[in-house]
């Protein structure tokens, strides 16, 4: 039997660069893991890179690396680099976020429009959103 990961991540930032903040969601077996974090100081693309990469060790932590794991980020330059295996300005970041993929069986990313990333998009502006309260 083939069980499956879904993680969804989204970033939010205030200014740029700015507070920034990370929602993560991840779905296995019907269940939902809901996260919300804050990151360093950040423009929006490296914040984009820092949730994947954050929602990526999310994952390996809670459930190892053994599972297929779908990808899902509404921030094109993310995906498109990860299937470039390129990014001129974010090869740190994407070095590290392949190199946890390749621990994996099998890693489908997937871009989505910001209005089917929803739960991760609510967990990070919230997140932000308190942050800029304090």
């Amino acid at each position: 039997m083939i069980t499956l990961i879904k993680l969804f991540t989204d970033a939010a930032t205030k200014g740029n660069p700015g507070p920034s903040t990370a929602g993560i969601l991840i779905i296995k077996d019907g269940q939902q893991f809901q996260y919300a974090i804050a990151l360093p100081d950040s423009s929006n693309h490296t914040a984009e890179f820092l949730a994947a990469l954050t929602g990526l060790q999310y994952v390996e932590k809670l459930f190892g690396n053994t599972e297929t794991l779908m990808f899902f980020s509404d921030s094109r330059i993310v995906i498109e680099s990860i299937a470039k295996n390129y990014s001129k300005k974010y090869n740190n970041f994407l070095v590290q976020i392949i190199t946890l993929q390749a621990k994996f069986p099998l890693v489908v990313n997937q871009w989505i429009p910001e209005k089917k990333n929803h739960g991760a998009h609510t967990l990070a502006t919230q997140k932000l959103h308190s942050i800029l309260k304090e």
